[in-house]
């Protein structure tokens, strides 16, 4: 049996360096960092060798000064100015690309220490990149908008995409999306092919948003060459860096071809999930490491074998973290970190007299702050792990600091947060007392619509116009991720808006996914009211009623509520203009979680059919709108 070869540092020239275990070459741009090169099976260069070196495999930002609102910045890639060896041994090399701000940057770089690493290992079929952002005291406030490591790689060799079991694909062409090919729709990242190269194609939407997926499923995805049959992977280990929570969605994959480990941003949430540093404000983070994997079949072989194999490596990377060879002291080991462990139980006494088990409930670690604010948190590192049927967990490897514990419970409403603040040290193992989370709750369900799941999957989501099928989700469980759904909503309500009555509506076939603007002609558009008619064989009179509002993405909307008078002037309840997450422009079933309760004095309900109105009040465009989650109306509280 031969020994695999040890990992060797060429320097081909002056401005670049190259990484060589005898299985891959990596070639790097001195002192600059970009990922050049990359050979690997007989391939000189998996990277699009048409694209400048600048253009290739690079570390970037999108940032704004301090006090800019929006989530649009400036776009730089990072570019380095000192390298340094850090390791350098036949088992490992792991080379630092370098760049320190000082004042005389201001307005021109991102006003942040970094420090780009990467990594090869002996044996291994690919390499691992990581970073480490530094703000320091003494300097200027900005935006971080968003932060991610990107891959440009040869359109000529690499045509099928992998990103799940059920969602993967031969992809058009980047040429396909040019002018005299493609037709942009509603905005620029949607493009209708026309007249593509490969006439498979025609009539298709193409849209990067479609292949987006929920950090807590986005552990490896990439991209498969048939000829030679071999495979590029972007593997994420851990969700501890990533913005926002288990269920924060980001691409990952698209049309270029391109392949993304996405690190911090925006998608899906909106201004909330751009990081705001005061002046002076001191922040360090090291965002990854995250694993470029290589992989090739025989020819002849079935080349969909690389996409099986990909996902076992994936979880050797999952289970090998924290890995133990990255160099920075800023990356603790597994033993400088510490664990979590206990049960969380559900008391709803309108449910069930005893208390439950949270069964699947996700509990995380996250900086401190209220109840839910783990999914508009980003700046810092959160934990998360899903609870067995009985409610127990386990949280590894967290890294020192101090935390609240947060959870939520598929089938209940509402946010769990722990009264007292968790604070792990190095080699800690907590055990948790039983925690109970009491879901919002003031009194016996008198009905309810949707499943409490933070999703508006379960809803009625309409056949797409068959001028824009993407084919990957035609009968498919991921229907909501067609082109063009929120025109749908006209199409089919033409003269009216939806009535939904309780006892005979069905809400997977009569609630539509989302309460979208109705369109009035090309420019113009007009708020909706939805109907809920509901029967009550009594009122009591002096009790308060209430009516849970669970909502699972909200764009640019305002929710008002009205009940048995849908004229009256001033809603008996309005949230105000709320939500940036674009999920229905984006094709995404769910963007941020809110929930409202609106309290229904007794006397406006009366004994037999009562309607309330659910009106979105604002109408500039056809991405405005509200995904419900779940609505529940309660009966007075009973005093037993």
């Amino acid at each position: 049996m031969t020994t695999a070869p040890g990992v060797q540092l060429h320097l081909p020239d002056d401005h670049h360096v190259v990484m060589d275990n005898g299985i891959v070459q990596v070639t790097l741009s001195v002192p600059d960092g970009i990922v050049t090169g990359i050979d690997y099976n007989g391939v000189d260069n998996l990277l699009e060798i048409l694209n400048n070196e600048t253009n290739r495999g690079y570390w970037d930002v999108v940032w704004s000064p301090a006090g800019t609102t929006g989530t649009t910045g400036t776009f730089e890639r990072l570019i380095c100015t000192t390298y340094k060896v850090i390791l350098e041994r036949d088992d490992q090399i792991e080379l630092s690309f370098s760049r320190t701000w000082d004042v005389s940057l201001q307005d021109k770089l991102i006003p942040l220490n970094i420090d780009k690493r990467f990594i090869m290992l002996k044996g291994s079929s690919g390499f691992y990149s990581y970073a480490i952002y530094e703000h320091l005291e003494v300097w200027p406030g900005f935006n971080l908008d968003e932060t991610r490591i990107a891959f440009k790689l040869r359109k000529d060799k690499f045509h099928y995409m992998a990103m799940t079991d059920n969602r993967q694909r031969y992809m058009p062409l980047p040429d396909d999306r040019l002018p005299d090919r493609g037709r942009p729709l509603a905005y620029p990242e949607a493009v209708l092919l026309v007249n593509p190269v490969e006439p498979e194609f025609k009539g298709e939407v193409d849209d990067k948003y479609q292949y987006s997926c929920e950090d807590k499923d986005l552990k490896v995805h990439g991209w498969i060459c048939m000829d030679p049959p071999l495979g590029f992977w972007i593997i994420i280990p851990s969700d501890e860096f990533r913005s926002g929570g288990p269920l924060k969605q980001n691409l990952t994959s698209h049309v270029g071809p391109t392949a993304l480990s996405m690190f911090l941003s925006a998608h899906y949430a909106g201004e909330d999930l751009v990081a705001k540093f005061g002046k002076g404000e001191p922040w360090k983070k090291v965002f990854g490491p995250v694993f470029v994997y290589l992989n090739y079949v025989n020819e002849g072989e079935d080349p969909l074998i690389l996409w099986e194999d990909a996902k076992e490596q994936m979880l050797v990377e999952v289970q090998s973290w924290p890995y133990s060879f990255p160099a920075s002291e800023d990356f603790p080991s597994s033993s400088q970190r510490g664990n979590i462990s206990g049960r969380l139980l559900v008391q709803d006494r309108y449910f069930k007299d005893d208390k439950i088990y949270a069964s699947g409930a996700y509990v995380g670690l996250a900086p401190p702050g209220e109840a839910g604010s783990w999914q508009r948190e980003c700046k810092d590192y959160q934990f998360w792990t899903k609870a067995d049927e009985e409610g127990y967990y386990v949280i590894s490897d967290i890294r020192a600091g101090d935390y609240n514990l947060y959870a939520f419970v598929p089938g209940f409403i509402g946010d769990y947060k722990s009264d007292t603040k968790v604070t792990i040290t190095s080699g800690c193992s907590i055990e948790m007392d039983d925690l109970v989370f009491e879901p919002p709750r003031n009194g016996p369900t008198l009905w309810e619509i949707g499943i409490p799941d933070r999703s508006a999957r379960e809803f009625y989501i309409p056949d797409p116009d068959p001028k824009y099928i993407n084919k990957l989700f035609v009968n498919h469980p991921d229907k909501f991720r067609q082109y063009g759904l929120w025109e749908r909503y006209t199409d089919l309500y033409p003269n009216g808006d939806i009535v939904f009555t309780i006892g005979e509506s069905d809400y997977k076939k009569d609630w539509f996914f989302a309460q979208v603007t109705r369109k009035k002609d090309e420019k113009t558009y007009t708020g909706t009211t939805w109907q809920i008619k509901f029967k009550l064989d009594s009122v009591n009179r002096n009790e308060t009623y209430s009516l849970r509002l669970a909502l699972a993405s909200v764009a640019q909307a305002e929710l008002q509520v009205r009940i048995n008078d849908s004229s009256m002037n001033t809603p008996l309840f309005s949230s105000g203009l709320i939500g940036k997450d674009n999920a229905i422009a984006r094709h995404g079933i769910h963007g941020l979680y809110w929930l409202f309760n609106v309290n229904l004095q007794g006397d406006m309900l009366v004994e037999g059919e009562n309607t309330i109105y659910l009106t979105q009040a604002r109408a500039t465009s056809p991405f405005q709108g509200i995904m419900y989650d779940y609505i529940r109306l309660e009966g007075p509280p009973s005093h037993d």
